[in-house]
């Protein structure tokens, strides 16, 4: 959902949570995350990795980047577009 249009309150599946269309949510339950409460307290470096193993591949950097907004989200961040996120990931690698 476009981060703009996120209401915390309202929050009650995937597609709810900023930056999270269905492409993305499918990737979430993939790696058995059904819903947003799942992301309380979770690392998102650690989703990411849960990702690419399940999966086999290795997945854009922009989904970490992703990953790391419904998480900060999930725990108490203001809703921010994903690529907010970019300079934070580029600076932990």
């Amino acid at each position: 959902m476009n981060p703009t249009k996120v209401v915390r309150e309202k929050v009650e599946k995937l597609t709810d949570l900023p930056n999270i269309g269905p492409a993305m949510a499918k990737k979430l339950r993939f790696i058995r995350i059904e819903s947003p409460q799942e992301l309380n307290g979770k690392e998102p470096r650690e989703l990411y990795n849960r990702l690419c193993s399940k999966s086999g591949s290795l997945h854009d950097p922009c989904v970490l980047d992703v990953f790391m907004s419904v998480t900060d989200f999930m725990n108490g961040g203001e809703p921010r577009v994903w690529w907010e996120y970019t300079k934070e990931r580029k600076a932990l690698a």
